[in-house]
């Protein structure tokens, strides 16, 4: 039976690693965890915040999607807003999920998140 989800897996071309760190790390507050030997092979990097791990795997042709992205609930979303536009981040609000507050942003890559907090 399903108990939870363990982790988020996002693409990301070849070679974006040194891209992605400072977006998941410095702007989103997320600790980059070691990858096991075998799989860090393949490139890419893992990220967690508490009990959400994101991973961003290497896809050769990627594309990020228009549509699909992972939902990340947080606490004090407009504080967290501030934070990721002082990074530069570029939001996007959206008022159409009733009892949330919730805007999207996209990673240097181009990969789809939504931010969200329950209002109730």
């Amino acid at each position: 039976m399903l108990a939870a989800v363990d982790h988020v897996q996002l693409a990301a071309p070849p070679g974006s690693e040194d891209l992605l760190r400072p977006f998941y790390v410095d702007a989103l507050g997320m600790t980059e965890i070691p990858k096991p030997p075998v799989l860090a092979a393949r490139g890419g990097c893992w990220f967690s915040a508490g009990a959400v791990q994101l991973h961003l795997g290497i896809e050769d042709g990627f594309r990020p999607s228009g549509k699909a992205h992972p939902g990340l609930r947080v606490t004090d979303i407009e504080a967290y807003a501030v934070r990721l536009a002082a990074h530069g981040v570029e939001l996007t609000w959206d008022d159409d999920l009733p009892g949330h507050r919730r805007f999207y942003a996209r990673d240097p890559v181009g990969n789809r998140l939504e931010f969200l907090e329950p209002t109730g």
